[in-house]
């Protein structure tokens, strides 16, 4: 319906009075009142990065143009951020900016339409089957740091791509009659693994005795997010450091376990869809047309076949 004048005007005392960093600490205060700390977390960090070339300032609503958007993308440009990054960045802040004309504080003035906002195609992270297979068999006894990051990456990797969000809040009751069920922090997907005897032999080698966690990622009940974003980073650091020893082309982070698996199971023949419904993935429409109707029993035959490989 088109707005009348006294709505533009309106809109545009309002936008003049409401600054953008102000409105998005809100919907940031929104998100963590609904329990969205990841999501949360991610505006933040948009927020960081605004305030920086704003320099403090808090750009009024209504004042927000294409010329700010686009001088916003040359200052990330110059400090050599990606444009995966720059497109990140500038989705949110729409996002924020469009929630701001639907509550009538500004009116639409299109400020992202020049800009950044799409996908780039990222550098390969899956490594190959036979470097899985080094990572499996160096030795690290001697250094129990690395140690414990080459097991949680092999334990995401043996458990089709596990994100590490989810590894840290497995429960040893998630382990029942030889299999592993779960639901995806992400998505809220139910997923169940058949329970491989790779997989128990990390879970014995690690598992916590003082509380009901499968793996030692997350040991108390306070600040579980912290912990899990500490460890994560931690062994990511090991990890980084493992590649080092093994020359890697690329650095080896958790994430890499994820791609390794997809990589491996395509290399396999094993369908896009299997593949798809393996790693819990809900994003592509025509994908879970096809997820619709697998049963577990195909992706279990799946990981076997990767599992032997090794």
């Amino acid at each position: 319906m088109k707005q009348t004048k006294v709505q533009y005007r309106t809109s545009a005392a309002k936008g003049r009075k409401t600054g953008m960093c102000t409105f998005m600490e809100r919907i940031i205060g929104q998100l963590r009142s609904l329990g969205r700390e990841r999501s949360a977390e991610a505006y933040t960090t948009a927020l960081r990065s605004f305030r920086t070339f704003c320099s403090g300032a808090d750009i009024a609503l209504g004042t927000l143009s294409s010329d700010t958007m686009q001088a916003y993308e040359a200052h990330l440009r110059s400090r050599g951020v990606s444009m995966n990054t720059i497109s990140f960045y500038m989705r949110i802040l729409r996002a924020v900016y469009n929630r701001a004309v639907e509550q009538g504080h500004t009116r639409q003035l299109y400020p992202f339409r020049h800009v950044y906002t799409g996908i780039d195609k990222t550098v390969k992270r899956a490594v190959p089957i036979g470097t899985v297979r080094a990572i499996r068999d160096i030795d690290l006894t001697a250094r129990p740091a690395l140690e414990f990051a080459r097991d949680m990456f092999l334990f995401s990797f043996y458990t089709r791509g596990m994100s590490f969000i989810d590894m840290a809040y497995l429960r040893k009751a998630d382990v029942q009659n030889g299999i592993l069920v779960y639901r995806r922090r992400k998505t809220g997907q139910r997923l169940s693994i058949r329970w491989e005897g790779c997989m128990q032999q990390i879970a014995t080698k690690y598992t916590p005795q003082a509380n009901d966690y499968l793996l030692p990622i997350i040991r108390t009940s306070d600040n579980e997010r912290l912990q899990y974003t500490n460890a994560q980073h931690l062994i990511n650091h090991h990890l980084h450091a493992l590649g080092r020893m093994l020359r890697l082309p690329a650095p080896l982070s958790m994430y890499v376990a994820r791609h390794s698996w997809a990589s491996a199971a395509k290399a396999k023949h094993i369908p896009l869809s299997v593949i798809s419904q393996g790693m819990g993935h809900d994003s592509e429409a025509t994908t879970r047309i096809y997820l619709a109707s697998l049963e577990t029993s195909v992706i279990d035959r799946a990981n076997r076949k990767i599992l032997d490989s090794l």
